[in-house]
């Protein structure tokens, strides 16, 4: 991709330091604090319970955080210009969707992209970085470990910087489905019809890969993009369907159990946007 280093988004929050600076126990993502702790012995000695067995008593060990900041200058430095990279896709997708969205009679407001470190608390919950890249409704942010893009190109097999701006444009296209109401229209028919959920969860996520495809036809069409980079991003979206991450994990396929779509279905939907090139061919409910 053409793009000029040396500047950070001023929609980027960068939490790396921060990472688990929240005093607490965790087990399996859930976080208690010391708070929690006293009362339930508190209450054990009251009522001669024994009320601190509610806490998780998984195979997990406890860690806490002593509430101190993780600065790693180190890995700060070489993370830098992947720093730039994000927030020139986050700036670059940010300002395609502020001239498109006029044309559909709404108006755009920026997400935000929080990076981080192993751990983070967003305004859906907690989350690792095995969680992946997301995007959450609930304080239009989006997060990522950008350890992920190693993993996108050492374990998916997905290099380049188009598969990794694909990633974060894909997220971006979550909160364009947050703005316009998708969001909310879905997660109510999922309540309504549950049997239901789990396709409509593949239609908003393909929709999503669709709404990545409409910047990178922006980008194309202002000569950003560069001899195969669309090759790079599509194979990023193969890399990441559904059914080959159920083949790399369980060695078997269960379609049932899809959430994202497969590779195919993932491929055929960021290129959909990459070709056409508007909101209107990305209707993956239909």
């Amino acid at each position: 991709m053409r793009w000029t280093p040396g500047g950070r988004s001023k929609d980027l929050e960068d939490d790396r330091a921060q990472t688990g600076a929240s005093g607490g126990f965790r087990r399996g993502g859930m976080k208690i604090g010391l708070g929690g702790i006293v009362v339930l012995a508190l209450l054990s000695v009251i009522f001669k319970q024994d009320f601190l067995s509610l806490i998780d008593t998984g195979q997990e060990v406890a860690t806490y955080s002593t509430g101190e900041t993780q600065s790693d200058p180190e890995r700060d430095a070489s993370e830098e210009p992947q720093v730039q990279f994000v927030s020139f896709v986050l700036d670059d997708a940010q300002n395609t969707w502020k001239q498109v969205f006029p044309t559909m009679g709404a108006e755009y407001r920026s997400a935000k992209l929080v990076l981080f470190r192993d751990y983070i608390e967003s305004g859906c919950g907690s989350a690792e970085s095995a969680t992946g890249p997301f995007y959450c409704p609930e304080d239009e942010k989006v997060y990522i470990d950008l350890a992920f893009y190693d993993e996108l190109k050492e374990r998916f097999g997905a290099p380049g910087e188009f598969a990794q701006a694909y990633v974060l444009a894909h997220e971006i296209g979550h909160h364009v489905q947050k703005i316009l109401g998708i969001e909310s229209k879905v997660r109510e028919l999922q309540r309504r019809y549950p049997a239901q959920a789990k396709e409509l969860s593949v239609s908003m996520e393909l929709q999503a890969d669709c709404l990545a495809g409409v910047w990178g036809h922006s980008t194309a069409q202002r000569n950003i993009l560069e001899k195969g980079d669309v090759e790079s991003g599509l194979a990023a979206a193969a890399a990441v369907g559904d059914d080959r991450i159920q083949r790399m994990s369980t060695g078997r396929v269960s379609p049932e159990s899809f959430t994202h779509g497969s590779s195919a279905q993932r491929v055929e939907w960021f290129n959909r946007g990459l070709t056409q090139g508007t909101v209107d061919a990305c209707n993956a409910f239909e």
